[in-house]
């Protein structure tokens, strides 16, 4: 009974009792979905829109392009309204209106416009691209694509962090307006408000619109057989854009709704609303475009936007008068002045002195022939002038007439004036006076 036992128990050691497998649940990793990350409360400024300051104090500089589309940066708040500046005329056929916009650099700056040559043939500009996307601003900065190269708009599963901010900046308004591609608002218009707009648009084409002071405003493409002129190096091809407003969002209660041309320079060339002219930069050395890899560089101080919103003088409408006779009066007397003075309308008042004028000179003039006629007979002595018929005297002048001395004398002296003048030869004249002299010694031998 003893072993008996002692060999169940050998045997029982011999099987293992396994427990039931344990439920393990494994979560599958959540969906990567873009989302803006939170918002600093130090830099938001969540009010209502405000009004443009007039003023304002903003960094103009002249912004070099990349080559390449550059990487697309998460701004905190929108862009500023935007700054008139007129483009100069074009300096050649191939030039090309870059600038014009508000950029990237620790801040929003205004990248001054300039007429440009692309870097190589056949490359063309693409403008800024501006997005609202989840209360923040998308930016890609203008840049120089090369041939066969088209824009890639930032994907919505990008995941993007805020750009760096310049120690001392005060942050603006988030975009205010419905999301996606949009363009900066009008000259002078409330802060924090955007203008949709489709892929390509240039900022400049806001320039003459209205200023708004609530969202509404729009701008359309509308694509018809005039339609020439390439926006970009995509498939839109345009040549004017329509802005449309309802009347509750600008500032002037009234809509709006006009075309403009869709090339930058064109349109920043129309008359605009509200003058926000656009400070000249300090330096013409361009600064580089924004880059996350190296952050915001130093900038150039800011400087005041002036508005000149003052319509000039309109000019005061001709009023046609009679002539009402004047009296005469006394002459004023007049200081001399470097211009030509316009003669009075009573010119018969100085017709006398003309008069007087007139007679004096004659009598200059006569003097001075006079004058001129008594120093030639001083040098070339003349036949005393004949006298009247009546002068008993008229033949007593007549010279001897068998003095031969006295006619070769008066020969010689009709010879002498009716030859012209003319410089001799110091050598001939000495031969003459030895011939005249030899002469005359055989004149004296033949009278004797």
């Amino acid at each position: 009974m003893k072993k008996l036992a002692i060999a169940s128990l050998i045997g029982l050691s011999g099987c293992v009792v396994q427990a039931p497998p344990r439920t393990v649940y494994v979560q599958q990793p959540p969906r990567v979905v873009y989302q803006p990350a939170p918002p600093a409360p130090t830099y938001y400024q969540d009010t209502a829109p405000q009004p443009q300051q007039e003023q304002e104090q903003v960094v103009s500089a002249y912004v070099e392009p990349p080559l390449v589309q550059p990487e697309p940066i998460l701004v905190q708040w929108a862009p500023p309204p935007m700054l008139v500046e007129i483009p100069p005329p074009q300096p050649y056929e191939t030039a090309v209106w870059t600038g014009g916009y508000w950029v990237w650099q620790g801040n929003w700056i205004w990248a001054h416009g300039r007429w440009a040559a692309p870097p190589q043939f056949g490359y063309c500009w693409i403008h800024p691209y501006y997005e609202n996307r989840g209360g923040a601003v998308v930016f890609v900065n203008g840049f120089w694509a090369a041939p066969g190269v088209h824009f890639i708009q930032p994907s919505l599963q990008l995941h993007l962090t805020f750009a760096a901010v310049n120690v001392g900046v005060v942050a603006g308004i988030r975009p205010i307006g419905p999301e996606g591609v949009f363009i900066p608002a009008p000259p002078g218009s409330a802060r924090g408000l955007i203008v949709p707009a489709p892929i390509g648009t240039s900022p400049a084409v806001v320039t003459s619109a209205p200023p708004i002071i609530h969202e509404g405003m729009r701008v359309h493409i509308e694509n018809n057989s005039h339609n020439t002129t390439i926006i970009n190096n995509n498939t839109n091809i345009v040549n004017n854009v329509t802005i449309v407003a309802p009347p509750g969002s600008t500032a002037n209660g009234q809509a709006f709704n006009k075309a403009v041309p869709a090339q930058a320079h064109l349109a920043a060339q129309m008359t605009p609303v509200v003058r926000a002219m656009a400070p000249e930069p300090v330096s013409t050395k361009p600064i580089p475009s924004y880059s996350g890899a190296h952050g915001p560089i130093a900038l150039p101080p800011a400087q005041t936007v002036h508005f000149n919103n003052q319509p000039s003088p309109a000019p005061a409408p001709v009023q046609h008068m009679q002539a009402v006779p004047q009296q005469p009066s006394e002459p004023q007397h007049v200081q001399p002045t470097s211009q030509h003075l316009v003669m009075p309308a009573a010119q018969e008042r100085y017709q006398p002195r003309e008069e007087n004028a007139n007679a004096s000179l004659q009598h200059h003039e006569m003097q001075s022939q006079e004058r001129i006629q008594r120093m030639e007979e001083q040098v070339h002595p003349s036949i005393p002038a004949p006298h009247p018929v009546s002068a008993p005297t008229y033949q007593e002048v007549k010279p001897v007439q068998n003095n031969q001395a006295n006619d070769i004398r008066m020969r010689e002296e009709m010879e002498r004036r009716a030859m012209p003048v003319q410089h001799a030869d110091p050598r001939n004249a000495e031969r003459e006076k030895e011939e005249k002299a030899h002469e005359k010694e055989h004149e004296h031998e033949h009278e004797r």
